[in-house]
Parts: structure tokens; sequence; C-alpha cells
């Protein structure tokens, strides 16, 4: 997994050449989202404190 930034348990990673559109990975515990670059939505979930 290409990890790209780590902080506060807040794991941040993105694929190469990975599907459309460009989007990032972000892992917090056991909750998981994907973050679209273009137009910031949001598929999945985080807690609000993370």
């Amino acid at each position: 997994m290409p990890e790209i930034s780590r902080f506060y348990g807040i794991i941040i990673y993105m694929f190469f050449g990975d599907h459309n559109p460009p989007h990032i990975h972000v892992k917090y515990q056991e909750h998981e989202a994907v973050i679209n670059i273009y137009d910031g939505t949001v598929t999945g979930s985080m807690p609000k404190r993370a």
C-alpha cells in the first residue's frame, strides 16, 4: 500500500494507475473513505474526530 502520509492515526494513501476519477484513500482505525481529488466528494465515512 503506497502510503503518502500518517498523522494522528490517520493514514492517507494513493495507488498509481488506479481507476478514474483520481482519488485518495483514507483509513482511521476501522473506518475507511475514498475522497475524489477533483470535487472533494467522499465515499465511505470517517468519525468527526478524524
